[in-house]
């Protein structure tokens, strides 16, 4: 979000969401660490308080999500409307903000992201490190987040995922690629952003194991939705067979449902 301009963001959101008969599912967060030195600033943005640039991008996050709401923000011409009149941004897609989604890296994102009434998204990585495992840090991110949209008194029922790296083995290729790894098998802690953190582990292995593994892990147990994340320089035919393989062996086994049952819905809270 820091890069973004939030109102043309809602702008093209809108319209995307219109053309797409409103199933756009968008995920935003203040962006990750990079290579750049306050590369927003080469895009014309400036924040002199905040060298990671998060408050620049919760403010503009405020803004789009006024802005798809339908928010009247902009003045109007007053020789084209009546006086004090303004303008929402154009087009308007009505509830779109209930399938915007938060990057949330810590506990307190999270609660931030129930307080601006969105869905919460974790990925495979969290800017915290307490020597808890990843799953039950995750899973205390997902607890707070839950308590604290309670709290806020939204009317609707939000939706939260988390990410995995997993790969059933079922080919002898994907033993190649995977199973025959000798690290990545345990949740690693690491330095972003000048912050101890903690980094998930990869699931490989057969389906059965991979089944028993996920079941376990207090973070997947508590999710409505899991993301998986699929190595892109392996190419589209390869990551088609990892997501059809998960489907087909482990996800029916964790209680997931074809998108054909039915829309997709958050858990009651």
């Amino acid at each position: 979000m820091r890069y973004e301009n939030p109102l043309y963001l809602a702008e093209e959101a809108a319209a995307l969401d219109l053309l797409s008969d409103q199933r756009v599912a968008l995920g935003i967060s203040r962006g990750s660490p990079e290579p750049a030195d306050q590369g927003w600033e080469s895009f014309g943005y400036s924040d002199s308080d905040d060298a990671k640039a998060a408050n620049m991008a919760r403010d503009k996050f405020a803004r789009f999500l006024s802005a798809i709401r339908g928010d009247e923000i902009a003045p109007a011409d007053p020789m084209q409307f009546r006086p004090d009149r303004k303008l929402r941004v154009e087009p308007h897609s009505p509830g779109l903000d209930q399938r915007v989604w938060w990057g949330a890296g810590t506990a307190a994102t999270a609660e931030w992201a129930a307080a601006q009434g969105v869905n919460m998204m974790s990925s495979t990585l969290l800017t915290e490190a307490t020597g808890a495992s990843f799953g039950e840090l995750q899973r205390d991110q997902i607890d707070r987040y839950r308590a604290a949209w309670k709290s806020a008194g939204h009317d609707w029922t939000p939706r939260v995922s988390v990410s995995r790296s997993i790969f059933p083995i079922t080919t002898n290729l994907d033993d190649l690629y995977f199973g025959r790894r000798s690290d990545g098998q345990g949740d690693q802690i690491g330095i972003i952003d000048g912050t101890r953190s903690t980094f998930g582990k990869t699931y490989a292995g057969e389906p059965d194991e991979l089944i028993e593994a996920l079941k376990a892990d207090p973070a997947v147990e508590a999710a409505d939705t899991v993301l998986l994340t699929i190595p892109s320089q392996l190419g589209v035919d390869y990551n088609l067979h990892i997501l059809e393989s998960f489907a087909s062996y482990v996800a029916p086994a964790l209680g997931w449902q074809p998108n054909t049952s039915g829309p997709v819905t958050g858990s009651t809270m």
